[in-house]
């Protein structure tokens, strides 16, 4: 009787154990579903901004161009026949321009005609016929064929991006569609590299508009902040880490950084303002200034890698360094420091991949000024590639709305070089104690 009862209550006891396993594991397995989900929906939006951004932003990497039969009339370019180089500089170019338009559509010689062959053409194109006559004024009195941007609406049109009816959208009458369907039938209207994106400054025309003034921009502003907050984020981080004593005062610098590195990038923006701009009257929207705000949002970030870095190396490599005589001080140069290094280099990476992406505090010191020339100094006026695409964002043309996605296209990627030379840094030179 005893061993049935004992029986029964072992069968009892273990059928509440498997059922309360068979809940843990529906739970668990639920958990994971859920993880998995969640993973899937980040990814999918992801997916969605990535392709949207591409769709929007590749066409910005070619340009329309026609092929134009250019007569290099000497009355028209230089009249007093002496080669001055202000002269053929002045020039005017738009006539040759138009004469050779107007020779492949004679059909537009009245003014309305030739107001929309004008309107056909770029200001770039212009600019292209002045560069081959001044490196090279022997061309005059020939006749070139040369490869000009059109303007930025012909552009779209060629892209795909503008309807061709004038009540959908569209911008051109029927003779001047029919003119751009003549040359493309004929192979004189081409999509080609976009050259102008990646070696010229911004621009009001779209399809002279480039990312090179920016690129340059962004460049001596992340040299300022890497010159600035390397040094002193590292030097910061072996003080902490290594050589202040505990107390109350290094408690509240250490609280002091982990805010900071939580604090909005514009409020840095305004410090910068302030101390930067109005009292110590740097230059405003210099790469200068934007480098030295750009230190102060970064140094939080790479003070606190450093200081992981640094917590990483294994005590025993310090007893080891002290109990052999060195100092504290060559202990830490000679071993720590070295070994720690692989670290503090991904997270001063990752700390500048930051930077390169802020626009608010570049905002707040002016750096969203309309730049033409590309900075060959960081003391010189200039903007930076999250500051163009704010830019071009909040332009009207149509054109602008590639150019935005494309410069965007050109940001990701530079984050992405950045990220991953930090992922191989850390692969590359890592430890295991």
């Amino acid at each position: 009787m005893t061993e049935a009862v004992e029986q029964l209550r072992a069968s009892v006891i273990a059928g509440k154990v498997g059922a309360r396993l068979q809940r843990r594991y529906a739970a668990e397995k639920r958990f994971r579903v859920y993880g998995v989900a969640a993973i899937a929906i980040a990814l999918s939006f992801l997916a969605v901004l990535l392709v949207s951004i591409i769709a929007q932003g590749y066409s910005a990497f070619v340009q329309t161009e026609v092929r134009l039969t250019l007569d290099l009339d000497p009355a028209v370019i230089d009249p007093d026949g002496k080669r001055d180089h202000a002269t053929l500089s002045s020039a005017d170019y738009a006539t040759v321009i138009r004469n050779a338009l107007l020779a492949r559509f004679p059909d537009a010689d009245d003014r309305v005609g030739r107001r929309e062959l004008s309107h056909m053409m770029s200001q770039g194109a212009e600019l292209e016929v002045r560069k081959l006559v001044l490196a090279d004024p022997s061309v005059i009195g020939s006749r070139r064929e040369m490869w000009l941007p059109v303007a930025a609406p012909v552009d779209q049109l060629i892209k795909g991006n503008m309807e061709r009816a004038p009540d959908k959208g569209g911008q051109f009458k029927e003779r001047e569609l029919a003119r751009i369907d003549a040359l493309k039938a004929d192979g004189s209207l081409q999509t080609r590299f976009n050259r102008w994106l990646f070696t010229e400054g911004d621009s009001r025309q779209p399809e002279l508009a480039g990312l090179w003034g920016a690129v340059v921009g962004s460049f001596y502003s992340l040299l300022v902040t890497l010159a600035l907050s390397f040094p002193l984020g590292v030097a910061t981080a072996v003080y902490l880490e290594e050589f202040a004593s505990r107390s109350r005062w290094t408690d509240v610098i250490e609280v002091n950084i982990n805010n900071l590195a939580a604090v909005p990038s514009i409020v840095f923006g305004l410090l910068g303002l302030e101390i930067f701009l109005n009292l110590f009257e740097l230059p405003r929207s210099s790469p200068l200034v934007g480098g030295l705000v750009l230190t102060l949002v970064s140094l939080p970030t790479i003070i606190i890698a450093a200081r992981v870095a640094l917590k990483a190396v294994p005590p025993w490599i310090r007893e080891a360094a002290l109990g052999l005589g060195a100092s504290r001080l060559q202990m830490v140069a000679h071993h720590v420091l070295p070994l720690a290094m692989p670290g503090i280099l991904t997270g001063t990476i990752i700390g500048m991949a930051r930077a390169v992406g802020e626009s608010a505090p570049l905002l707040m010191i002016g750096m969203v000024a309309f730049i033409v020339d590309v900075p060959a100094t960081p003391m010189d006026p200039a903007t930076a590639l999250p500051v163009q695409v704010y830019l071009w964002a909040a332009s009207p043309e149509r054109a602008f709305i590639e150019r935005t996605s494309a410069a965007i296209i050109v940001l990701l990627c530079f984050l992405a070089v950045m990220n991953a030379t930090a992922i191989y840094l850390r692969k590359r030179f890592e430890r295991r104690w």
